[in-house]
């Protein structure tokens, strides 16, 4: 299965919209709802100039599609050029810290921990972090982990995750591969 992040990851507007359109969404959702958006609206420019929504109805349907269609057109009249730092992201509509992260890494090649759910989840079970939320679990990954490992931690253990649904058959994944 195609994975928008690695189809995307050279081309910072690409791969920030099917960032963006992820949330709650599958993979093979988001893919096609991209794909569909980028034929109209290869660029910034070109999305500038496509009502909101227009853009729901080629995104659809991915998860929340009518608030996504509104962040897209809103960031598309924020920005000439995607911003290369967290902060920058992170100012634009509908885009948190996991987003800005992805984006720094798959786009711009700069490391950053996104962390999610599952990177959340299978760090604690493997002990390197005992806390409570992504952003305390992100802040302690940066602490422990090498940089050069930065970039792979989110499409390595998102992979593991979304393979091992349950808490129970992720313990056992893990257990059975001397890992806890």
């Amino acid at each position: 299965m195609l994975v928008p992040l690695e189809v995307f990851k050279d081309n910072p507007y690409k791969t920030l919209i099917s960032t963006l359109l992820s949330s709650r969404t599958r993979d093979e959702v988001t893919l096609e709802a991209s794909k569909r958006l980028f034929r109209v609206a290869p660029n910034l420019k070109a999305l500038r100039k496509i009502d909101e929504k227009t853009i729901e109805k080629l995104i659809y349907p991915v998860g929340f599609s009518k608030t996504k269609a509104k962040y897209l057109k809103m960031l598309s009249g924020l920005i000439d050029g995607v911003p290369k730092t967290r902060e920058g992201l992170m100012k634009l509509p509908g885009v948190g810290r996991k987003t800005a992260n992805l984006v720094l890494n798959r786009a711009f090649h700069i490391p950053a921990i996104a962390v999610d759910t599952h990177v959340h989840r299978i760090s604690n079970l493997l002990g390197w972090v005992k806390t409570k939320s992504p952003e305390k679990t992100e802040v302690s990954l940066i602490k422990i982990l090498p940089k050069i490992y930065w970039p792979d931690i989110n499409r390595l253990f998102v992979s593991i995750g979304r393979q091992f649904r349950s808490i129970k058959k992720l313990k056992e994944f893990l257990k059975a591969n001397l890992l806890i």
